[in-house]
């Protein structure tokens, strides 16, 4: 399959990362005791998209990482394609974002069809707020996005990625977490201060610490077929409810970059899930919906059942876990990948602060509660959208029918539509880390919600916030703390949409975190109110 040749491309890659890495048995410098672990900061366990953007981030903040890979490759075929609005501005923090967008297919529509109507009887935007840099979402295969990851690591000399090193044994200690590794050359062990488990839903980490991941199995099995074919349409979401092509199940249809299409067929629960795969059997599946003269060739087909999981906690200890190593949902609502963007998102700048001394540890348990809130969201919308696609009552599907059947006329049904809630930015409105409105607003964005982008002068204001805490402000603003830098808008050019965004009058001003939420806004804020808002976003304060 093709899939195979896209992966000896990523060995290519590889040859180069390992001719710029050091060894990494420590033992093999002259003179080093072999029983002496190899000492580490920071080390990520996993080379996904999830782990390499980690690596990324703390790396760009100038700490060493040392990231394990388990393989010795790229690995292609059929995994995350969907990436939000919200992980793409992260993606630009870290400087990659406009690669994959270049690479990547550009949309904002979704479109849902029923049964065998030509027309949607609905059709949703993924960018209603227009005037912001980054698209509503992008398509892009994830060995592609994990490439544009691996090209902007190889220019930080203090990240190193080991491929084909496996992690063997992790044993908590006091101040760190002694780490067993296996890899071509022999055994050896590392001890880290912090070890970030990004190694996804089947985390080693987590089955060796004896950790719980808990939730619901749903049952019902989807096919995956990317097929590769010369198609010109919309850069558009399909979504078909009981179509004439898979008649009683649901289709979904995506456009991927290199002629590549992903079409996800339902098939039902008691299926063999090998003949499923074979050729001769999604054949009359494609053919039945694209037509018998539909010329393609078979790029990756597999078959899934989805779960919706969780850990009871992310941080244990020295051990932290990100992406789908924590939380696992259905692929219906692309929160898999994206929910781990905004896991790393979330970590990098806290654990920055604890590893340059400017917290303690228990700064990070704001990551555990404001990743759970993140999961949680997640999860609630993906067993929400589950349940709509797959009813499994004669009541369900009687009220998923009727919804259906009304979308096509009439507009108060089309909220209820749930072919898969697309993943937007999640709120922390309760996070400890913020500082709740002591005046009356009117719009705006509230503490523990993310900035919108809007333009300022030739640029945009996310690209002006970067990944430190910033002061925007309309008009000068005296005494700001000596960690925050200040953005006074009034001083720049075609600003009005990001002040009205932000509900900026005159002297008004909005404390933002180096994850671009807000942390703390006032009407007119005072040396002492700036002061209490930063204490308490870096965990400073009681």
């Amino acid at each position: 399959m093709s899939a195979r040749i896209n992966a000896h491309k990523w060995r290519d890659l590889i040859r180069v990362w390992r001719e710029k890495m050091p060894s990494p048995m420590p033992h093999a410098v002259a003179g080093a005791d072999p029983r002496r672990p190899e000492d580490q900061r920071v080390v990520i366990v996993g080379s996904g998209p999830v782990g390499l953007a980690e690596a990324l981030d703390l790396g760009l903040r100038g700490h060493e990482v040392v990231v394990l890979a388990r393989f010795d490759f790229v690995p292609a075929g059929s995994k995350a394609i969907c990436f939000s609005k919200r992980s793409l501005d992260i993606l630009d923090r870290l400087g990659v974002a406009q690669q994959a967008v270049e690479k990547g297919v550009v949309w904002n529509v979704g479109k849902v069809y029923w049964q065998a109507d030509r027309e949607p009887i609905y059709q949703f935007d993924m960018l209603p707020v227009k005037h912001q840099k980054m698209p509503g979402f992008i398509n892009l295969q994830q060995y592609h996005m994990e490439d544009i990851l691996l090209e902007r690591l190889a220019e930080l000399p203090n990240v190193t990625i080991r491929w084909a090193h496996e992690v063997t044994s992790v044993e908590q200690q006091d101040d760190g977490v002694l780490i067993g590794v296996s890899c071509p050359d022999g055994d050896y062990r590392i001890a880290s201060e912090w070890l970030l488990a990004c190694d996804g839903s089947k985390s080693a980490v987590r089955d060796m610490l004896g950790l719980d991941f808990d939730g619901r199995i749903f049952e019902d099995n989807f096919l995956i077929a990317d097929i590769r074919m010369k198609e010109e349409r919309a850069p558009e979401r399909w979504f078909w409810f009981d179509p004439p092509f898979n008649p009683g199940q649901s289709v979904l249809m995506h456009r991927q970059p290199d002629d590549v299409w992903r079409i996800d067929f339902q098939l039902g629960w008691n299926i063999d899930r090998e003949a499923c795969i074979r050729p001769e059997n999604v054949d009359p599946l494609i053919r039945a919906m694209l037509g018998e003269d539909v010329e393609y060739e078979e790029e990756w087909y597999s078959v899934y059942t989805f779960q919706c999981r969780r850990m009871a906690r992310f941080v244990h200890g020295r051990v932290i876990f990100a992406g789908d190593s924590a939380h696992l949902v259905s692929p219906f609502g692309a929160r898999g990948c994206n929910g781990g963007f905004a896991d790393i998102d979330n970590l990098g700048w806290k654990l920055d602060r604890v590893l340059s001394g400017k917290a303690s540890a228990a700064f990070l348990e704001a990551y555990n509660y404001e990743a759970i809130v993140t999961a949680d969201e997640n999860i609630l919308n993906s067993t929400r959208s589950t349940d709509f696609l797959t009813p499994k009552s004669e009541v369900s599907r009687a009220f998923r029918d009727a919804v259906l059947d009304l979308a096509g006329q009439h507009a108060f049904a089309r909220p209820f539509v749930n072919s898969g809630r697309l993943s937007t930015a999640v709120s922390y409105p309760e996070s400890p880390l913020n500082t709740p409105d002591a005046e009356r607003w009117a719009g705006g964005v509230p503490p523990g919600s993310p900035v919108l982008d809007a333009p300022v002068d030739d640029g945009w204001l996310l690209e002006r916030l970067g990944g430190r805490f910033v002061l925007v402000s309309n008009g000068p603003v005296t005494r700001v703390p000596d960690e925050v830098e200040t953005l006074d808008l009034a001083t720049f050019a075609n600003t009005a949409l990001a002040c009205e965004r932000l509900a900026l009058d005159p002297g008004a001003a909005v404390l933002v975190r180096p994850d671009h939420y807000v942390a703390a806004r006032w009407k007119q804020p005072s040396p002492e109110g700036l002061a209490a808002a930063f204490a308490r976003a870096t965990g400073a304060a009681p």
